[in-house]
This record gives structure tokens, sequence and C-alpha cells, in this order.
């Protein structure tokens, strides 16, 4: 049985059920004096009080994907190096179950579709009317990481009006322990984009949702732990040369942006401020601005000489005092109330000097949960979609430039800041700092 299937549920379900009912049978035995009865009731109400706990457990993890499977939950998980395999099969272009490869290298492969089969909303009908969401393993070339992924292509993608541009991308990453289940069912990232593609407020867009915990269940908070995962190396470079191999996805920079709920927010920061020319923008929602260790964590930084260095590189507060900005664009969020970090947002925001901008979504109030960053994501992907390059020509690998929108294709207007008036009616208006410098 599955990890997160509904059977290992309803069976650990059943076994504290059992578990129960054989307390209170077995109850009258264990009341009478001694040490053994003493023993004996300390034991029968743990064991209860055990499988209550993991039915309870099993049930939350079936909802939310926080672990995929029994491996992950312990951490046994396969670290060794991944080969590059060759494309199989397909229709004579060199693809697998729709998944394009490039040179017949498959960083990107097909992977089973049991929880893309649980979300709701997404795309139903030809892939050139709606889109199409795949659900895809990432395979890291430097890292050996293999990570899960769902991948939406808009429906130009595959309209042939289309079939020489390359496409802006968001990369969405999730939150700890977190999985793409999450980004797909509950914070609604391709439904969102497709819903605001198709209205005309964004541009047509490759959405990947990815999870950042590459080494279950330990958090690596997107760093690059020495002599453990290479979390920030698999996002900043294997992630983006893994998508542009397969996909039609834009070779500039210009073109890809990051974005993330708490720590995949957190992360989304760290990869567009340490690595510019990977990432030029970035949406944070409910993030933290420095990383530390903590139980989930470990130790992130090793020790020696080198350590105080690689604590401060990660404290994003002390780069904007010590180092030269970046010059990229970035939106954070928080509530003014019922969240713990609008100060240290408020603190981040009056740092940003040019050329970095900053803008930000400041609700009056809301929680750290889903339902506020739903509200959030609308304007959050509005304005990221606005910052990035699109379209560029597929030919010309390295050189990218702007093209007109081909003959008789609906032009989607961009949007470089939300409608003001709508998001005030939404509570999540953008307030941009004073520092606005390009």
């Amino acid at each position: 049985m599955g990890l997160t299937s509904r059977t290992t549920v309803y069976a650990m379900v059943a076994l504290a059920a059992l578990c129960v009912a054989l307390l209170v049978w077995l109850w009258p035995r264990f009341a009478k004096p001694g040490l053994w009865q003493v023993l004996g009731r300390l034991g029968a109400i743990g064991v209860t009080q055990v499988t209550i706990v993991a039915a309870f457990a099993c049930a939350v993890n079936s909802s939310y994907q926080f672990f995929g499977s029994w491996n992950e939950l312990f951490g046994n998980v396969d670290t060794a190096p991944v080969g590059v395999t060759q494309a199989a099969g397909g229709n004579g272009n060199g693809s697998v179950n729709g998944i394009s490869s490039v040179h017949g290298a498959a960083l990107v492969q097909p992977a089973g579709d049991e929880q893309l089969r649980r979300v709701s909303g997404l795309p139903n009908g030809p892939a050139a009317a709606v889109g199409r969401v795949e659900s895809v393993k990432v395979i890291g070339r430097r890292t050996g990481v293999v990570d899960p992924a769902f991948v939406y292509l808009p429906p130009q993608y595959f309209q042939k009006a289309y079939h020489r541009m390359r496409f802006p991308v968001i990369v969405a990453l999730s939150g700890y322990p977190g999985s793409i289940f999450n980004l797909a069912q509950y914070l609604r990232v391709s439904q969102t984009a497709g819903e605001l593609q198709s209205k005309g407020q964004m541009q047509p867009t490759i959405m990947v949702m990815i999870r950042p915990t590459i080494a279950p269940p330990r958090d690596t908070e997107c760093v690059d732990v020495p002599g453990g995962p290479q979390t920030e190396t698999f996002l900043a470079k294997d992630l983006p040369e893994a998508i542009r191999s397969v996909y039609r996805a834009g070779h500039d920079a210009s073109a890809w942006g990051v974005m993330g709920y708490s720590s995949g927010g957190s992360c989304a920061l760290q990869l567009t401020m340490r690595n510019p020319g990977v990432y030029t923008t970035a949406a944070a929602l409910s993030p933290d601005y420095r990383v530390k260790d903590d139980p989930t964590t470990g130790n992130l930084f090793g020790s020696g000489p080198g350590r105080q260095a690689r604590v401060d590189g990660h404290d994003l507060m002390w780069r904007l005092k010590h180092l030269p900005v970046p010059q990229v664009s970035v939106l954070v969020a928080n509530s003014k109330h019922g969240e713990k970090g609008y100060p240290e947002t408020q603190a981040f925001i009056k740092a940003v000097r040019a050329p970095m901008r900053v803008v930000s979504i400041l609700p009056e109030s809301g929680s750290h949960n889903f339902p506020t960053w739903v509200r959030e994501m609308p304007a959050a992907l509005k304005w990221m979609n606005g910052q990035l390059t699109f379209p560029q020509d597929v030919v010309p690998r390295h050189h990218t430039k702007k093209h007109p929108t081909p003959t008789g294709t609906p032009t989607p207007t961009p949007s470089p800041t939300p409608d003001r008036a709508s998001l005030r009616a939404e509570g999540t208006e953008p307030r941009p700092t004073a520092t606005t410098h390009r």
C-alpha cells in the first residue's frame, strides 16, 4: 500500500478503531491494583494514542502529499548519480508521451500521473485550446537529483502560429515539506495562470511546479550543503538546463522567474538574488529573509573558517547591506495582521536599493495558509509575467529578441503592474516601495 493511498488511510483508521475497542474491553482487567496492571494501563493508552495520531497523520498526508512514499518518510532516498537516458518510442520526432527531447537526451522524463489525476480544475480538452499539464521527473545532470514536477504548457505552445517561439517560464516552489500536489491542488498555480491567460491578463507562460525538498525528509532551504544535498545547484543550474533541453523555454534570464510560498518563497528570493543570471524576477509569499539551522534542516553550512561566510551569504538583509545589489525585480507578500513576518518584510522593502526593484502585496489581514496565498496569486502572477520577456525565437539559440505577434493571433495584454482598483477590491493591492529604480 502506498503512503498516500486511500487504502492506507482506511487501514490506519480501522487499526485505531480496533485499538480503542480493545482498550475499552480490556480496561476492567487493568483496573486491579498491581505493577503489571499499571504498566498494562499505560501501554494500552500509549498504543491507542499512537494509532490515532498515525491515522490522523496518514489522512492529512494523503490530502496534502507532504511525503509521497514510505521511502521519503523514512529518508530512504536513492542519491546515486543518474545517467541520462535516451528517449525511446514516440512519434518519430524524439518525443515520449508528448514530451519532446533534444538530441535524444531526456533530462525531463514522463512520470506517473497518480497525483495529477487527483488535482481538480486542470485543462480538459484539446491542448491547442486549453493547454496541458504534464507529470514529469526532472533529472539533475550535475547533482544526480531526480525530482517530480508538473509542467503547465499554455494553449499557444501547441498552436502553429507560435511554433517558432520560446516561452517565458515561472518556476513555482512548494513550502516544506510540501509537494507538487499542493502547488497544483491548493495553490492552483496552473489553473490561475490559465484563467489569467484566457482573459488576456497574462502572457502565454510555461509554469513549472516543483518542490525544493530534494532530500526528504530533510529541509535544505535551497542551500548547497557542504558534503550534502546541492539544492541551489539543482534549482539554479540543473532545472533550467533540463527544461530548456525539452521544452521551448526562453534561453535568456529575462524570460525566467521563480515564485513560492512560505519556505518556497524564501527560496525564490534566495535563488534570484544569488543567481541573477538565471532568474531575474521573484515573487515570495510569506517568506523568511535569512536561512538558519533548525531541527528540520540539520547543519546547512558546515563548519570551519568558511561557515560564517556561507551563513552571511544566505542572509538577504546582510547581502543588501554589504554586497552590490543585483539587477532583479522582486515581489514580497505578507499580511499586516495574522502573519508574524510583516515587520521583517517592511525592513526588507526599506533595505532594497537600485538597481534592484521591489513591490509588495500587504493585505490588512491573512494567515500563513493557502487561502491567503490563493488570494495573492493572481496579482503576483500578473506582476511577474509583466517583467518577463516574450516571445523569443527558437532558432537563434543565444540571441534573443522580441518579435511581433504572428498575424491573426490574439495578443495578450502584458500587465507590468497589476490593476490597482481590482487589487483593492481583493484586499491584495501591491504597493511599490520608494525604491523603484531600474
